[in-house]
C-alpha cells in the first residue's frame, strides 16, 4: 500500500505551485519558473516582469517584516507598551509615516536603479564587463539596501522611544535590526530569483571577470547566520539587559523568548526552504536534460542562469552534450565513408592494420554506357544521377546485410559476411542483386546496371599504413564478380552469378536463377559455369 506524503513532499507541492516549479518535468520552463516567461520573451516585456516581480516581492517581503517586529514588541514585551506609553504622535504619525515613505522610496529606488543597471538587456545589446558585475551586484545592492533602510528605522524610532523609556532600547532595536536582517536576505534570494533571464544574458556573453555570487555554501551560512545566528545572539542580550536593568518579570521574560524564538523559526524555515528549493532548480534541470539525452535527443541544453556552482554544473552539461552532438557528428560522418559495420567494429577494438580469412560473396555492380552518358549529359547532371544510382544500391544492401565497401567511378562493391558474418552470405548477395536490379530499372532507367555474383574465400581487413588505411577484401571472390559483370552486359537480365554461388544459396532463392554454359571469363584460364536471374529484373 503505498505510503501518504511527508510533511516535506506537501510543502514542496504548495511551493512548486506558487512558483511554477516541479522537481518532475519533462521539459521544465528555460528558466525553472514559469513566472520567468520564456528566452524568446521581447525584452520590453522582460523588464515589465522582472519589474513586477521585484516590485511585488518586496512590497510583500517588507509588509511581513513590519507584522513579525509588531508581534515582536507589542505582544512579546507588552510592558511598557509601544502605544499607550508615550505620545500619541510617535506611534500614530512617526512609526507608520516613516514606514510608508522607507517602503515607497525603497521600492521606487531599486526598481529604478535595477532597470538602469540592466539596461543593455532592455536595448537587446551584448553586455560589457561592467554589465555582467551589475547583474550579479544587483542582489547585493538590493539587500543593502533594506539593511540601510531597517537600520535608519531601527536607530530613528530607538532614539524617539528611549526618550521616554529605557526599557524601549533594547527591545525596538532589536526587533527591527533582527526583521531586517531578515527582509534583506529575502530580498535577496528573491532578486536572485527575478534576474535569472538577465544572468542567463549575461553568462551567456562569457564568464564575469571574477566569481561575484557567494556560492551554494556562503548563501547557506548567510541564511543559517541570518535565522539562527542572529536570533541566538539576540536571545543573548534579551538576557543580558534583563539582568542588568531588571525589568522583566520571569513570566515576560519566558514568553519573549517563547515568541521571539517561534517567529525566528517560522521566519528561519521560510529563508531556508526557498534558498533550498532555488538551488535545488537548476540541478532538476539538468536532471530532466540528461534524461532526454539518455533517450537520445542530443538536442537537449539548459539556460545558464545562476553564477556559482550551479551554473557551472549547467555549462558543464552544455559543454558535453555539445561535446556527444560532435562525436555523433563524427561517428555518423565515419559510418558513410567506411561503412556502418567497419565503424562499429572500429569503436568496439583498436583497429589494426592486417586482415583474416573470410568466406563472403560479393556483389558488383557497373553501370552500362557510362561513357556516352557522361559524354552526352551536363556534369550536375551525372552527379545526381549517379547519386540516385548509388542510393539504391547503398539501401538494397543495407537491407540484406551487406557492406557497400567502395566506389569506383560509376561502380560499386558489396560484401555479405564481412566484417559480420552471415549464415548464408550467398542467398544475401543474390536476394539484393534482384533487388537492386528490379529497383533501377524502375527509379533510375537512365542508368541501366550489369551486376556480378560471385563467393568463396577472401582475405578481408585493413589495408595500407598506420596513418591512412582501408577496410577491403582481397581474393578471387573479387575479381570473379567484376567480370561477370562485364559479361552480363549481354545477358537480358544484366545479372550473372557464378553456379557455385547459386548452388550454396537456400532453396528459395535458387528458383530465381537459371544455370547456364560454363564460359571463360577474361584473365581466367577455366571455364566458370555461370547462372542468370530468370526472367530479368
Amino acid at each position: 500500500m503505498k505510503s501518504p506524503p511527508s510533511l516535506a513532499q506537501r510543502l514542496g507541492r504548495v511551493l512548486e505551485r506558487i512558483t511554477r516549479q516541479s522537481g518532475r518535468p519533462s521539459r521544465p520552463p528555460a528558466y525553472g519558473s514559469l513566472l520567468l516567461g520564456r528566452e524568446s520573451e521581447h525584452p520590453v516585456q522582460r523588464r515589465t516582469r522582472i519589474q513586477t516581480i521585484l516590485t511585488v516581492f518586496i512590497i510583500t517581503v517588507n509588509l511581513i517584516g513590519f507584522a513579525v517586529v509588531a508581534l515582536l514588541i507589542a505582544v512579546a514585551f507588552p510592558a511598557p507598551s509601544v502605544f499607550t506609553d508615550v505620545p500619541a504622535w510617535l506611534p500614530v504619525l512617526v512609526v507608520p509615516g516613516y514606514t510608508v515613505a522607507a517602503l515607497t522610496f525603497g521600492t521606487w529606488w531599486i526598481t529604478s536603479h535595477t532597470v538602469n543597471d540592466l539596461r543593455w538587456s532592455i536595448e537587446d545589446r551584448a553586455p560589457s564587463g561592467s554589465d555582467q558585475r551589475n547583474v550579479f551586484l544587483t542582489p547585493w545592492r538590493i539587500a543593502f539596501t533594506h539593511l540601510v533602510l531597517w537600520g535608519v528605522g531601527a536607530v530613528l524610532l530607538t532614539a524617539l522611544y528611549g526618550i521616554y523609556s529605557t526599557d524601549f532600547i533594547p527591545r525596538v532595536g532589536l526587533a527591527i535590526l533582527f526583521c531586517g536582517a531578515m527582509v534583506a536576505t529575502g530580498s535577496y534570494l528573491f532578486a536572485e530569483f527575478a534576474l535569472r533571464p538577465v544572468a542567463a544574458q549575461a553568462l551567456a556573453a562569457g564568464d564575469p571577470p571574477h566569481r561575484l555570487a557567494p556560492g551554494i555554501m556562503g548563501r547557506t551560512m548567510t541564511i543559517w547566520m541570518v535565522s539562527s545566528g542572529l536570533p541566538l545572539i539576540g536571545f543573548g542580550l534579551m538576557a543580558m539587559f534583563s539582568l542588568l536593568l531588571r525589568n522583566l518579570t520571569q513570566e515576560q521574560f519566558e514568553v519573549a523568548v517563547l515568541i521571539t524564538s517561534a517567529a525566528a523559526l517560522v521566519v528561519g524555515f521560510i529563508l531556508m526552504w526557498i534558498q533550498a528549493w532555488f538551488t535545488a532548480t537548476p540541478v532538476r534541470m539538468v536532471r530532466a536534460a540528461l534524461k532526454r539525452v539518455e533517450e537520445g535527443d542530443l538536442s537537449a541544453s539548459v539556460v545558464v542562469f545562476d553564477g556559482t556552482e550551479l551554473g557551472e554544473l549547467q555549462r558543464g552539461f552544455n559543454s558535453m552534450v555539445e561535446g556527444l552532438r560532435e562525436r555523433e557528428q563524427v561517428r555518423d560522418l565515419f559510418g558513410r565513408h567506411v561503412g556502418r559495420e567497419v565503424a562499429a567494429a572500429a569503436e568496439l577494438h583498436q583497429p589494426t592494420l592486417g586482415g583474416e580469412e573470410r568466406h563472403v560473396a560479393v556483389l558488383f555492380v557497373d553501370v552500362v554506357g557510362s561513357t556516352r552518358m557522361v559524354s552526352s549529359r551536363p556534369p550536375m547532371e551525372v552527379v545526381e544521377l549517379l547519386n540516385r544510382f548509388f542510393a539504391v544500391i547503398v539501401e538494397e544492401v543495407d537491407r540484406h546485410s551487406g557492406l557497400v565497401n567502395k566506389f569506383e567511378g560509376d561502380a560499386a562493391l558489396a560484401i555479405f559476411g564481412a566484417p559480420g558474418a552471415l549464415t548464408n552470405p550467398e542467398s544475401n548477395a543474390l536476394a539484393a542483386t534482384r533487388a537492386v536490379a528490379r529497383r533501377l530499372k524502375i527509379e533510375v532507367p537512365e542508368c541501366p546496371a550489369r551486376i556480378g555474383v560471385a563467393s568463396g574465400q577472401v582475405v578481408a581487413g585493413n589495408i595500407g599504413a598506420k596513418e591512412r588505411f582501408e577496410y577491403t577484401v582481397i581474393g578471387e571472390p573479387v575479381n570473379e564478380a567484376a567480370r561477370l559483370a562485364e559479361l552480363a552486359r549481354s545477358e537480358p537480365s544484366r545479372a550473372l552469378a557464378s553456379a557455385a554461388t547459386v548452388a550454396a544459396a537456400s532453396e528459395r532463392e535458387q528458383r530465381f536463377w537459371r544455370l547456364g554454359r560454363p564460359v571463360r571469363l577474361r584473365g581466367y584460364e577455366e571455364r566458370v559455369r555461370i547462372a542468370s536471374l530468370v526472367g530479368g529484373p
